[in-house]
């Protein structure tokens, strides 16, 4: 008997079945990462990417066409929402859109518009930009863009900005209507780089009293403070109003400039903390100008983010006064993150806290950002817009500044001074028009039919000493609101004449000089801002 040959019998197959096994053990180990083989392995590696997958599955085999770059875009925003209110995924078609405002400019043909009557309606165009060069005008209507209808359409606003934006020296054609000219006027225009304004409106309210309104924090909102305290002072400034009601925030910078300018050296202004982010604080420098003057600031349930860090910085350093009704309460700070097909992630990463060591955001849940942001409704049903005592304050979020002051955490900044939102039954008529945008309406009909005379008004006191609405345009404004179902008493009219008059010249005053145009006016009848005026003289 062949020893050997039966050696070979026994060992072969097992040494078959062992190189089998091993082969099948290799064969696991070199699975890609990036595609499931089958449904039996379980892929251990932390890089496997279970949602490209799924996502190449459904390209591939899904018995319909689907858009990759839709299904993904989806996907990923449905992710980042479960997150938190404030995390989100910005597209690459929304990017320029959503980032603009933080940049303090875009590029486009430089015009405000709004759509009226189904028609892209210019409102004013920007000064020395592209438009007015080539003799825009306001009250224009863009009939077409590029030789393509626009008008009659149902455009949107969003459709319309896309349009008329465009990389700075490209070119774009509009087509105009303008009243009492028969044919389209052709416009050729040069996009160019626009500016966009943080400050809408610096004033001086009596001789000594300033008034700075900031709509935003964005990378030019710094700059354009220090120009308007710079005017201001010029003019005799010792007291200021900043007005930040509105405001939604922005850049977290911007805020901490702007409370250094009214703080001591070393001051606390904010700080931040987050589980993957190490604990920064923000101080105070000696670079301030304003540390000296009095200032009041205006807050209301819109001011947001980089208003509330303003708001906060003052108020845990006992500086000046906040007015106004509790902020909306955002204390998580994002970082945007650029992905290379151009679309980004604003992802949060930290919460920002008071000097005190106030977390001001208010609690939410996970994935329901629509609940979220009703909080506003929420505060209106349970009387807290009109009454101070319907606000719940928890001691366990109770705070004390340095000068012994009680301030709160945990949703939003509570106002040294509390104003609440008018309900009068006075002037029901006023509310009612006002509420329903009638007077705003009725000022813009009014503008546009009436623009060739109201271009004499080329500076706000003329305007202001010389344009007021008169007894005729007060009976058509009845006439209007009748047409539109509102009818009243004429005691009531009577009692709310002077109210609609004044916010009628204040729209007016917007639609042909702009903000410098409208505040100086509204706050005839804004009383917030005659609180701030009353207490900042008492400083």
């Amino acid at each position: 008997m062949d020893t050997k040959n039966t050696k070979k019998q026994i060992y072969l197959p097992v040494a078959l079945s062992l190189i089998l096994i091993l082969g099948i053990w290799l064969g696991t180990q070199l699975v890609s990462t990036n595609r499931v083989s089958n449904n039996i392995l379980q892929i251990e590696d932390k890089s496997y990417n279970k949602v490209g997958d799924i996502l190449d599955f459904i390209v591939q085999d899904y018995v319909d066409t689907v858009d990759f770059t839709i299904l993904e875009d989806q996907a990923i925003t449905n992710i980042i929402e479960e997150l938190d209110p404030h995390s989100m995924y910005i597209s690459k078609k929304e990017f320029s859109e959503v980032n603009d405002p933080l940049v303090g400019s875009f590029e486009g043909i430089g015009i405000s518009f709004r759509i009226e009557k189904d028609s892209i309606t210019v409102i004013n165009t920007i000064p020395g930009g592209p438009s007015e060069k080539v003799g825009l005008m306001g009250g224009d209507r863009i009939v077409k863009i590029d030789d393509s209808l626009v008008a009659g359409i149902g455009i949107t606003n969003n459709r319309a900005m896309r349009l008329l934006k465009g990389k700075k020296g490209t070119k774009v054609k509009v087509s105009n209507f303008r009243r009492g000219i028969p044919k389209l006027i052709d416009f050729n225009i040069t996009r160019d780089l626009i500016p966009t304004y943080s400050v809408d409106v610096a004033y001086m309210v009596d001789e000594s009293i300033g008034y700075i309104k900031i709509n935003k924090f964005s990378a030019t909102t710094y700059e354009e403070f220090n120009d308007a305290t710079d005017e201001l002072m010029s003019m005799g400034m010792t007291k200021l109003i900043l007005d930040l009601r509105g405001n939604p925030g922005g850049l977290m910078q911007a805020a901490i400039q702007i409370s250094d300018e009214f703080l001591d050296d070393g001051e606390l202004i904010v700080y931040t903390d987050g589980k993957n982010r190490s604990k920064r604080h923000a101080f105070a420098t000696n670079n301030g100008q304003l540390d000296e003057m009095d200032v009041v600031v205006l807050v209301d349930e819109n001011s947001a983010s980089s208003s509330e860090i303003v708001a906060g910085a003052l108020q845990d350093n006992d500086k000046g006064l906040i007015i106004g009704r509790r902020t909306f309460g955002k204390g998580l700070v994002q970082e945007q993150i650029s992905m290379p097909d151009g679309s980004a992630i604003r992802l949060t990463t930290a919460r920002y806290y008071t000097p005190t060591g106030r977390s001001i955001q208010r609690p939410y849940e996970n994935g329901d950002s629509e609940e979220y942001y009703k909080e506003y409704f929420h505060r209106y049903a349970n009387g807290e817009m009109t009454n101070i005592d319907s606000i719940e304050f928890i001691d366990s979020l109770k705070f004390v500044t340095p000068a012994g002051k009680v301030v709160y955490g945990g949703g939003g900044i509570m106002p040294d001074i509390f104003v609440p939102l008018i309900t009068d039954t006075v002037h029901t008529y006023y509310n009612l028009l006002a509420n329903k945008g009638l007077i705003f309406q009725f000022a813009f009909d009014y503008t546009d039919r009436n623009r060739s005379s109201l271009n004499q008004y080329e500076d706000f006191e003329r305007f202001d000493k010389s344009f007021n609405m008169d007894n005729n345009t007060f009976r058509d404004m009845v006439k209007y609101a009748q047409e539109k179902g509102i009818e009243s008493s004429e005691e009531k009219i009577k009692v709310s004449k002077e109210k609609i008059a004044t916010l009628f010249k204040a729209y007016v005053g917007r639609n042909i000089l702009d903000e410098k145009g409208f505040y100086p006016i509204f706050h005839k009848i804004d009383t917030t801002f005659s609180r701030a005026v009353f207490e900042i003289k008492s400083i």
